[in-house]
């Protein structure tokens, strides 16, 4: 599976919401999708399947806001 990929099943995953995979520029903050609790969740998922180390202090609201978004920023960081 490509990482791309990854990052979408693992979203869709945590929201409980194929949206992303659908609409991977949707607002999730804004359309209530994901909350600060699924966030912790999503961050914890990320190291645990990913194996790419996030903490709380590299989310930034805005540039995980889509998940394309989050997709970019786990490319630099991988």
């Amino acid at each position: 599976m490509e990482f791309r990929e990854q990052v979408l099943a693992l979203l869709a995953e945590v929201t409980e919401n194929n949206i992303v995979k659908e609409n991977p520029d949707i607002a999730l903050f804004e359309e209530g999708i994901i909350d600060s609790f699924q966030t912790v969740g999503l961050l914890l998922e990320i190291q645990n399947q990913l194996e790419i180390e996030v903490s709380i202090m590299d989310f930034d609201r805005d540039e995980w806001a889509t998940p394309n978004k989050i997709v970019a920023v786990l490319e630099e960081l991988r």
